[in-house]
């Protein structure tokens, strides 16, 4: 009989692509989203899906599956929109981690993957970055995700647990609608619209952009771990790619681009790249170089905007 998995924020970019590849490695998957930023469409065949607001306990009152594992990827994403309303950001970020923790408890679910988030660890030196260092998030997004990490290290006696603290995940199937979340998605959405890219802060800016099908190879690696010593992982490339330099290597693609610089987001990072030496201890990957995820992505891009 298949292991089931309940994945939460199954309609979304990160939560879909894992869906579809815990399904091609033969799991089954129960699947809740709220709908407020997915797609249902997006949503994999073969997941059982329920629609509902995890922010609401009764949701998990529909779920009579033998769960295996929780991968909770459900939320608000975008640290700018979480300034907008905090407490919907809350909800959806930290009351639905709570939930899932007393729904965990009450079933015995013996393991519980925290898809958390870079943005925990706030404005960090220039040099890569472990899990160790000290936590000082700038926006409310980045604290709403460190509460419910320490949520699950509260309740850790209860189930194996464990943070996976994201970095910037890019590549086909992102949201080319939502400018609000996602800097590759952003910049890649605005030169296929317009072939113009508004950055929304200095150029000198710098991240760590993972491709998506890494993201989910981790994933899928991790939660396969018969335990887990370590509470958190960074989930990232290591690489550092300064602002600039992502523009340049989308520029290749759109003639004559036009680049408008304007003011910084509330909460922004100026830059972060991760030491990923913990992920490269635990599971054996390999990164995409991204320079060929871009270009995987804008070709994907491309044909779903039919240019």
């Amino acid at each position: 009989m298949k292991e089931v998995v309940l994945l939460t924020g199954v309609a979304g970019f990160i939560g879909s692509s894992l869906a579809k590849g815990l399904i091609e490695r033969g799991y089954q998957v129960f699947g809740i989203d709220d709908l407020s930023s997915g797609k249902e469409t997006a949503i994999p065949k073969g997941v059982e899906f329920i629609e509902g607001d995890l922010s609401k306990a009764s949701i998990l009152t529909k779920i009579d599956k033998n769960i295996s594992s929780i991968l909770h990827l459900s939320g608000q994403s975008s640290g700018e929109i979480s300034f907008i309303d905090p407490i919907a950001d809350l909800e959806k970020n930290t009351i639905s981690t709570l939930n899932l923790i007393d729904f965990c408890i009450k079933n015995n679910i013996p393991k519980f993957l925290y898809a958390s988030s870079m943005s925990v660890y706030g404005n960090v030196e220039d040099k890569p970055i472990g899990e160790d260092h000290i936590l000082r998030p700038l926006s409310c997004y980045g604290v709403g995700k460190l509460a419910s990490e320490n949520y699950l290290r509260v309740f850790s006696k209860y189930f194996h647990h464990i943070s996976l603290r994201m970095f910037n995940v890019y590549g086909p199937g992102q949201d080319l609608e939502n400018l609000q979340q996602g800097m590759v998605s952003i910049y890649l959405s605005q030169a296929l619209e317009k072939n113009e890219v508004i950055v929304k802060g200095g150029l000198n800016r710098f991240r760590d952009f993972i491709y998506i099908d890494d993201v989910v190879d981790s994933w899928i690696q991790i939660m396969e771990l018969e335990k887990y010593p370590m509470k958190t992982i960074n989930i990232g490339t290591s690489k550092r790619t300064s602002v600039s330099e992502l523009l340049d290597l989308i520029s290749i693609n759109f003639n004559g681009l036009k680049i408008i610089q304007d003011s910084s987001t509330p909460g922004d990072q100026e830059g972060i790249y991760c030491d990923n030496s913990l992920l490269k201890e635990v599971i054996d990957i390999n990164f995409t170089d991204i320079n060929s995820g871009l270009n995987k992505f804008i070709d994907w891009a491309k044909k779903e905007n039919q240019i």
